[in-house]
């Protein structure tokens, strides 16, 4: 096996893409190169990483990004493709298997087997696609943890808060979805979900026999909706912080009902578990259960853009500006 030339998306300014080559060593001991079928863009923590908008000094999380916060920094973590090498000691993965990894966009990489999860053969490389965000989505339902019929407000209907709406359903609670934008609200109310364009505190009671929401989720991602979400929570219910805000302040007002109403509030981060899972979950389970939900899940109706690779900087120039009907970029490359 010999090197191979690549190219992979950086980010070397705030609001500035470049693509640029690099060279992808053959796979050693441990590990498989990969060669890219598609790639999926995050519209909520890769858009505060393209618009400069996290603390530079903040560490990188995963062991597959290079560079910085400061910048550059090659960012990303839902890509899909096909085993091409494999490196000694690999006894899992074949030539041709069809996998998905958390690695920034890259035409060919060679990553750690370990950090590559197969795919079923008959699964759509868009929905493989997708693993990354149904582990974020599962993770957020287990800090949540509806009981059986109770009422759970979801504030956002972006990719998350969709696939948290259809995990919700299949929990057995009783979802009310808002978002502004029609596309989403539409497919809210597609997947089984009552919707509403806007929530106050009159019509979730209108709703709730008076009670208010068991438990409301705000992945908006906008800070003023976490304000809304505390007002709409049953008193001792829950508020899920699902959104993360970077560094846009969160002004809150906390003396009237969050005080009075004994409400909590719980940061969801799909780094760790929730607790009261263990010792009965692990990160290994979790992943074989993201695998299982993959092909039970709509998944493809969530992508509602396409780009070429080469196009990569319209593609983050649409995500910056938000246009109504936007909820999946997808990256696609020459081999898709």
């Amino acid at each position: 096996m010999r090197p191979l030339t690549a190219q992979a998306i950086w980010f070397t300014a705030p609001h500035t893409v470049s693509i640029r080559e690099e060279t992808v060593p053959p796979p050693t001991a441990g590990e498989v190169r990969i060669a890219t079928i598609a790639s999926f863009i995050s519209h909520g923590t890769e858009r505060l990483v393209y618009r400069g908008e996290v603390e530079p000094t903040l560490a990188l999380d995963l062991p597959t990004l290079r560079g910085s916060f400061a910048f550059p920094i090659k960012y990303g973590y839902a890509i899909v493709g096909n085993v091409i090498d494999v490196g000694p000691e690999v006894e899992h993965l074949r030539i041709g298997d069809p996998v998905v990894a958390l690695h920034p966009h890259q035409t060919i990489f060679t990553i750690p087997a370990h950090l590559v999860k197969q795919l079923p053969t008959s699964l759509p490389p868009e929905a493989g696609g997708f693993y990354a965000n149904v582990e974020t989505a599962l993770t957020i339902c287990h800090d949540a943890a509806p009981r059986l019929g109770e009422t759970v407000v979801v504030l956002g209907q972006g990719v998350i808060g969709l696939l948290v709406t259809q995990l919700l359903q299949r929990a057995g609670a009783h979802v009310i979805a808002v978002e502004p934008d029609d596309t989403r609200r539409a497919l809210a109310e597609r997947f089984g979900a009552l919707t509403l364009a806007y929530a106050d505190q009159t019509t979730i009671a209108d709703l709730t026999d008076g009670r208010g929401a068991d438990i409301v989720i705000e992945v908006s991602g906008a800070p003023s909706a976490l304000q809304q979400a505390i007002e709409l929570t049953a008193v001792e219910g829950l508020v899920v912080v699902a959104s993360w805000y970077g560094q846009k302040p969160v002004t809150l007002t906390l003396g009237g009902h969050f005080h009075r109403g004994r409400v909590r509030l719980r940061s969801s981060q799909v780094g760790r578990l929730a607790p009261e899972t263990y010792p009965r979950w692990d990160y290994h389970r979790r992943s074989r259960t993201v695998i299982e939900l993959l092909p039970q899940l709509r998944l493809t109706e969530l992508i509602s853009h396409r780009f070429p690779f080469t196009q990569a900087a319209t593609a983050y120039t649409l995500i910056d500006q938000a246009p109504a009907g936007l909820v999946q970029v997808m990256l696609q490359y020459e081999s898709l």
